[in-house]
């Protein structure tokens, strides 16, 4: 079978850098890279992409032995019938370790016809290291190299604001790009750089929050050989989504103008304000997710498809979302309930294997981002606690056990967050008051959750209950227990827990 690259694949066109990507990962490539391949081959946009790798080890070689060529392979409902599609993308020119090609990393960035920026460095990328100094080659945080990076263009420019950069920030977090805008101030100030370079970061560039909606299950490994047979490629990068796509981007008139996603035909829309969509988005679509996860995990099932068809786990995702996140969004309810029948329908999606574990992944700061403001808001504004939120959390500080069943499986978070639980998880010795000091420990991580949780009214103990009981029971019965209230395995769970 021919190896993907650009010598055995002829259908493919070269195009001027002028995107600088941040990420490298299955989504940026199923979702912004398929974007501006649509826009390439649709309208002309004659766009391609430099990559950069956020961290010392990634994907960048994989990328590079095939010429930056992959395939996306989605897999949906498109007006009301099953559709499967195959998209050799090519706009994506090469990949950049900073950390060990920084020279190359460099070029890239003084490129003249960069005007571009997509992140999506996890919702911990963009972030303040104190750390971060201007002579690193490169810095570690990714605010601080943007910092730097727009330092070096503003210095071999000569201020020149036509060389500014148009920033579309994808990381799921509130305010995503004017969060990174606010990191880069801080970094100018602290590293002296003055004011003429700040009044040119603020007046030649633009810093878009954006908020970005795909399914995205990554490298099909359990169909890889066949799809590699039909494609007649070796395809190592092969990545999977679903057909459905939304991004919406908060911006200027003028940067729409530069971007014109929409004459492609694309579901990119540009708004004035944004809150309304990232609201019921991030806490329906990714807080079901987040909420689900280590319940449908830890209850032996590996697949969102799954899961939702589950009768048991089904049942709480859907309780979940209608009857505690819907309460807390803005809109009708009609409004609200029409959005969630249509998240909800694409986690059925028959093609779609959308892995726990992969949804797993960085949970600790994913929960904070997607469900916490949810259990917040609903106990302000019913003064009781969201039960399946509260479970969520509950499962979610099993899950971080690293066993389950007498099985081990790997966690992957932050190290420090990783060793946290290693280290706690350790001195429970599974009573009632140990279980409950772990809870206490975990919901105290103000450096997770901006605040001290064991502060909200019955939550400490509330969580404590459920993790118990997941700890006696299994998750399977608990799951059971905590959709029925009159359940008797929760009442002999709180008896326990008080004596």
């Amino acid at each position: 079978m021919k190896k993907l690259n650009r010598t055995n694949a002829t259908e493919t066109t070269s195009y001027p850098t002028r995107i600088l990507q941040f990420g490298e990962g299955n989504f940026l490539r199923a979702f912004t890279d398929w974007i501006v391949d649509k826009m390439n081959k649709e309208i002309g946009f004659n766009a391609g992409v430099d990559v950069v790798q956020p961290l010392p080890n990634g994907m960048v070689d994989m990328l590079n032995d095939q010429d930056g060529l992959y395939h996306v392979y989605l897999k949906g409902i498109k007006n009301g019938k099953p559709v499967t599609e195959f998209s050799l993308i090519d706009c994506i020119n090469k990949g950049i370790n900073p950390y060990s090609e920084f020279e190359s990393y460099k070029e890239s960035i003084l490129n003249p016809d960069l005007r571009f920026v997509f992140s999506n460095t996890t919702e911990a990328g963009i972030s303040w290291e104190d750390s971060d100094t201007l002579d690193m080659a490169p810095q570690n945080s990714f605010p601080a190299k943007v910092a730097a990076m727009l330092y070096m263009r503003y210095k071999e420019f000569d201020g020149d604001k036509s060389k500014g950069l148009i920033f579309f920030a994808c990381e799921l977090i509130d305010r995503n790009g004017d969060m990174l805008k606010k990191f880069v101030l801080q970094h100018a100030e602290k590293w002296n750089l003055g004011n003429d370079f700040i009044s040119w970061v603020n007046e030649a560039c633009c810093f878009c929050s954006t908020l970005v909606d795909r399914i995205v299950p990554g490298f099909p490994k359990d169909e890889i050989k066949e799809i590699q047979e039909e494609l007649g490629y070796e395809d190592n990068l092969v990545v999977v989504g679903e057909y459905f796509h939304l991004w919406v981007i908060e911006a200027p008139e003028w940067v729409q103008d530069e971007f014109p996603a929409e004459k492609a035909g694309l579901e990119v829309k540009f708004v004035k304000d944004m809150k309304r969509f990232r609201e019921q988005k991030v806490q329906v679509l990714n807080g079901c997710h987040t909420g689900s996860y280590a319940v449908s995990y830890l209850s032996g099932i590996e697949t969102v498809r799954d899961a939702y068809e589950n009768l048991e786990v089904g049942s709480f995702m859907k309780e979940l979302v209608y009857d505690e996140v819907l309460t807390v969004l803005d809109g009708t309810e009609k409004e609200l309930k029409k959005f969630a029948n249509k998240i909800l329908e694409r986690f059925a999606n028959p093609f779609i294997r959308h892995q726990w574990q992969s949804i797993a992944l960085n949970a600790m700061s994913k929960w904070e981002t997607r469900n916490l403001p949810s259990l917040i808001n609903f106990e302000q504004k019913h003064g009781m606690l969201p039960q399946k939120l509260v479970f969520s959390l509950a499962a979610m500080i099993a899950y971080f056990k690293g066993e389950a069943n007498g099985e081990a499986y790997n966690v992957q978070d932050d190290e420090w967050i990783v060793d946290f639980y290693k280290e706690a998880w350790a001195e429970c010795d599974g009573r009632p008051i140990s279980i409950y000091n772990l809870c206490e420990k975990v919901l105290s991580l103000d450096k997770v959750w901006k605040q001290n949780l064991n502060e909200i009214p019955n939550l400490t103990i509330t969580v404590s209950h459920y993790l118990f009981l997941i700890t006696q029971v299994g998750m399977k019965k608990a799951v059971k227990a905590v959709l029925s209230e009159d359940n008797p395995l929760m009442q002999i769970t709180i008896d326990k827990m008080s004596n």
